[in-house]
């Protein structure tokens, strides 16, 4: 997303009322628009190919394949529009088959609309939401398991070695900050924040800076 544009999303979820709510509150906002809903998965794919938003907000239980098929579609085609799961039921097994799938967030249908607001503003900058009390429960347990997830691609021989800067850029970047403000609050400069980020992705053997953030925290290199 370009600095100044709105964040471009995409609904999809089977109730009409549930996306017609949603979209009311986004397109509202100055700096959001619903460019396309969907309400099924198969749609939801089809529509994101259709208008590569930056992000779509994915109901997670829809006719047909689920939302989580759906989400691992969407970010093998279009690996920079984010994935945002939507469910009402807050179970951590959606947790980790989201996270896996590529999720960058997971977002409850009963959060509050300012804190929705910002999530999606924080998710659009690279940060991820996982922040329910079970999503939180199912992290840890990602973090702490010893069992290499195989729905991963990190490179488990540099997984102990991000220096301590690259350490540092990593949580800012898991905090949703942006390369200038990266630079500003480390003292470097904006070519070498680019570097550390660089180094990060290659490590991780991440695709882009949000997948290097998710396996950051189910790693336990950052908070």
């Amino acid at each position: 997303m370009q600095t100044g544009s709105k964040i471009r999303i995409v609904l999809a979820d089977d109730q009409h009322i549930i996306r017609n709510g949603l979209r009311y509150i986004l397109d509202i906002q100055p700096d959001m628009q619903v460019v396309g809903e969907a309400s099924t998965s198969e749609e939801a794919i089809e529509v994101t190919l259709k208008h590569v938003p930056d992000m779509v907000l994915m109901d997670i239980r829809m006719p047909g394949s689920t939302g989580i098929m759906a989400t691992k579609s969407i970010v093998n085609f279009l690996p920079e529009t984010k994935v945002v799961l939507l469910t009402t039921f807050d179970i951590e097994q959606y947790v980790f088959d989201g996270i896996r799938a590529g999720a960058v967030g997971y977002l409850l249908k009963d959060t509050n609309t300012d804190e929705m607001l910002s999530g999606i503003r924080a998710m659009s900058r690279g940060a991820t939401l996982f922040n329910s009390s079970t999503a939180k429960n199912a992290l840890h347990q990602l973090l702490t398991s010893k069992k290499e997830d195989p729905g991963t691609n990190v490179n488990v021989h540099f997984l102990g070695k991000l220096t301590e800067r690259e350490t540092e850029v990593l949580q800012l970047l898991a905090y949703g900050k942006r390369n200038h403000e990266i630079s500003t609050i480390l003292c470097i400069s904006e070519g070498t924040t680019k570097t550390h980020i660089h180094h990060i992705i290659q490590k991780l053997g991440a695709q882009d800076r949000t997948q290097a953030v998710v396996i950051g925290i189910r790693m336990k290199l950052v908070n």
